[in-house]
This record gives C-alpha cells, structure tokens and sequence, in this order.
C-alpha cells in the first residue's frame, strides 16, 4: 500500500518506527509545510521523500494520505485529496464539526470511491455506540479531563485567567455540545468528535473539559442512555511525552488503521 504522511509530528514519527511491523507498506512521502519544518528533518532521517503542498503529495501518487497535521491541514487537502481517489485517514477529527466540509468530503469520497476513515483514537466503545444508536439513544456523552499541563498555550484557556501550574482542584472549562466544544481545543478533545461522527452527531453529543491536578493519566469517560440499556466506558490513557496534549492510544490508533486498511477481515463492528 502507497501511503502519504500529512503532518511530521509524533504520529508520523510512530508510523515510520513502525513500518517493519506493518508490513506491505510504503511511504511514498511526507508531505509538510516549508523546507524548514521538523518534517523536513523527520523525512531525511528515515530516508523518506519530503514534499511541499497538495500537487507533490499526489504527484508522488499514494493510495492513503494519513492526516496527523491539523485541523487546517483537513480544511486545505481532505476533500482535494478524496476527489483525486485517495483515500484519507483523519485524526483531527474535530475540522469535521464544520458541517459543510464534512458533507464535501462524504460527496467527494461517494463520488470517488476513495475512503474517509476516522480512526477511533484515544477513546473506545464506538461498536457500543453505533449499536445503541441504531436502537435509538436518549443521551451521549463525553468528559475529556486531563492533567493542566495538557490545556497550556490554548487561546480559549489562557482567556479563563486560570494558573493551571498553581491549580489545586478540578475545574470545568467548558461544558456544552460537542460542536462548540472540540473548536477551543482543536489539539486536545478530537476524541469528541470522532464520538460524534460514531454516535448522534456534534449538536446531540455533550463535552465536558476538564483540569484535574490530580490526574496523571487523559482520563475519557463516555455515557450512553437509549432503548438498548446504558453503559459507560472509561479510558485512563498515558499521555504521550512527546506531546501531553494527545494520548499514546491515540497514536498507536493511526497504526491499527492502516493494519484495518490492509486487511480483509473485520472483527467488531
């Protein structure tokens, strides 16, 4: 399988670490923003092409664009790249609130008949959920809390005036749908969004964001009520040292995506 890397992060990173283990795959670029950005860097030390803008990317023909960029990076290339027949793995998944966009690429990809993929990420129970909804679900809900480190250098957060370094309890900050919610914390609640795309959408999903000095672990607790029973899931995920905002699950879910591509076989639903 040809696969592109938009983005040159720690999600990259993990896949190029991992490509032995993945097997039948071949990177045919990294694709970032200038000469000077660390995937330019990234690319050199594994020996991988480094590409500039959309045309590179789909000159160096890939069959899979994995997106581990931004949410700007899903706006400028995801529905460009579905119209071109390549599919697209999407973990920023929070663009995807833009409801306009999201019908754009769900038209692109029917059109095309390349595949939008949102992988679960840093949270589970998604069969649960599509289960329960296609029975008919009352409530779902999300509450992503995390140590404070993870909410620095957030506009939204900076705006609160809170002093997450000398913060002694948990705080709310921010409690309302799913839609409004993941565009403050584009980095850190992607989780929500991938939950709503799964279950009832962003409107009918609730968000709630917290600090917690207490926890050590991005800690996601999802709840759902309908016809089928209620069940809650929680997930204690170790952040990523790398990067305290995004969950080591969370990466390790952008390998099991490409392995899902790969494969014939499906387990769960």
């Amino acid at each position: 399988m040809r696969l592109g890397l938009l983005g040159g992060g720690t999600i990259a990173r993990l896949v190029l670490e991992h490509l032995g283990a993945l097997g039948g795959i071949e990177v045919v670029a990294l694709c970032g923003r200038g000469a000077g950005s660390r995937g330019a860097a990234l690319a050199r030390s594994f020996s991988v092409p480094y590409v500039v803008g959309l045309e590179a990317l789909r000159a160096a023909r890939p069959a899979v664009v994995l997106e581990a960029a931004s949410h700007a990076a899903v706006r400028e290339h995801l529905v460009d790249l579905l119209e071109a027949r390549i599919s697209v793995v999407v973990l920023s998944a929070g663009a995807l609130a833009d409801e306009g966009l999201r019908r754009r690429a769900e038209d692109a990809a029917q059109r095309s008949g390349a595949l939008l993929y949102v992988p679960s990420g840093g949270i589970g129970g998604l069969d649960a959920v599509k289960s329960a909804c296609a029975a008919g679900v009352d409530e779902v809900s999300i509450e992503v809390a995390k140590p404070p480190a993870a909410w620095k250098d957030i506009a939204f957060v900076e705006a609160l005036g809170l002093e997450l370094d000398a913060m002694r309890g948990r705080v709310t900050l921010f409690e309302g749908p799913a839609r409004e919610g993941v565009q403050h914390f584009p980095q850190n609640v992607n989780i929500a969004a991938v939950l709503a795309l799964a279950g009832v959408g962003f409107d009918r999903t609730r968000l709630k964001v917290v600090a917690d000095p207490a926890l050590s672990h991005n800690t996601h607790t999802v709840e759902v009520r309908g016809r089928s029973g209620r069940f809650r899931v929680v997930l204690e995920n170790v952040p990523s040292p790398d990067n305290p905002k995004t969950a080591v699950l969370a990466c390790y879910s952008a390998l099991a995506a490409l392995k899902e591509l790969r494969s014939r076989s499906r387990y769960g639903t």
